[in-house]
């Protein structure tokens, strides 16, 4: 079974407009270059979770530059940005807005809609498992919906609407952990990890002395659109569909296809939408990288912040220290052998 495709489907338009995206993916990887030392991997899964019209949940400990990372790519992206600091008395009209009774010409009064910080193009959730599930919730309905519903209204959120939320891996003293099915909501969990030694030495050197440059805007928000809807398009053989949709399957310890040694090692699979999510980060990672089409090698790359939320570790794994990134990294080895 061959693997690597050598013709595509696309109308020319989509060929050029494809040319177009790899141009302007590497000129926002060139204005963050400025700004961001290393961490090329985490740039690129955002820019597929942004351009596939999804959602990101970043893992990483305190002072690693993920507000830094968010807020300039919504800056080289010409995009607006909000920051929430989630806190326990953080409440849902805190995020979402409310109405604020005002007083008009003639003495009269009426409620006015005031917006909360949820209406931005890019919204930076931080460290949102230390509010109540009641707030969350209503993240979350605004991340699913893409609106928002305050006293009965329905307010829509201006597209394109792209969330990032943190999580501290090593605190968990007085936090509100996503349950599993909130987590699945979130099309990848991108862990950002210490720089190197090298990097380091970069960060110190260019961060404690003069201002940080402003970053020059390579995209505007209706080609943002225009090229998640582009995405959508990029032909998938159908070799690849059974390749995540039996990766997938694969995951879960009911199924008569998984491998033995999954069973005493995951709980709980993945589910459909990390068949979506599979095909989805794909498409948006060939057409970034200039492919007119799905590789084996797109969905390998995506593998990983696809499953590492959605496969739920047994409490032997935890004592053998297999975490759900060796269990997905195992199957998509084996499965790609397979084929």
């Amino acid at each position: 079974m061959s693997t690597e495709p050598t013709s595509h489907s696309l109308p020319a338009d989509d060929v050029d407009a494809i040319d177009q995206l790899r141009q302007v993916n590497t000129q926002l990887s060139e204005q963050l270059k400025r700004i961001i030392v290393g961490q090329q991997q985490v740039i690129e899964q955002l820019s597929i979770c942004l351009f596939a019209r999804g959602h990101a949940l970043l893992m990483g400990v305190p002072g690693l530059a993920k507000t830094l990372l968010i807020s300039r790519l919504a800056e080289a992206m010409s995009l607006t940005f909000s920051r929430i600091q989630f806190t326990p008395d953080l409440m849902p009209m805190d995020i979402t807005g409310t109405d604020i009774l005002q007083e008009l010409p003639g003495g009269r009064r009426e409620f006015e809609f005031a917006p909360g910080p949820v209406f931005a193009n890019i919204v930076l959730a931080d460290e949102i498992n230390r509010a109540p599930s009641k707030t969350q919730a209503a993240m979350l309905e605004a991340m699913q919906e893409h609106r928002v519903t305050i006293a009965g209204r329905t307010y829509a959120l201006q597209a394109p609407f792209f969330v990032l939320a943190t999580q501290n891996p090593i605190e968990q003293e007085g936090t509100y952990p996503l349950p599993e099915a909130q987590l699945d909501r979130f099309m990848f969990m991108i862990g950002v990890d210490y720089p190197s030694r090298d990097e380091e030495l970069a960060i110190a050197r260019n961060t404690t002395g003069s201002d940080l440059p402003t970053l020059e805007p390579v995209i505007s928000g209706e080609q943002v659109i225009a090229f998640q809807k582009l995405v959508r398009r990029v032909p998938v053989p159908d070799h690849l569909y059974e390749f995540a949709v039996d990766l997938t399957r694969r995951t879960r310890p009911g199924n008569p296809d998984s491998p033995t040694w999954v069973k005493p090692l995951v709980s709980w699979g993945a589910g459909p939408r990390a068949v979506q999510y599979l095909i989805l980060g794909a498409k948006a990672r060939a057409a970034l990288q200039g492919s007119y089409v799905v590789r084996m090698e797109d969905i390998v790359a995506v593998a990983d912040p696809v499953l590492r939320h959605r496969v739920m570790t047994t409490f032997t794994a935890e004592s053998e220290g297999v975490t759900s990134r060796d269990v997905a990294r195992r199957l998509v080895e084996e499965l790609g052998k397979a084929a």
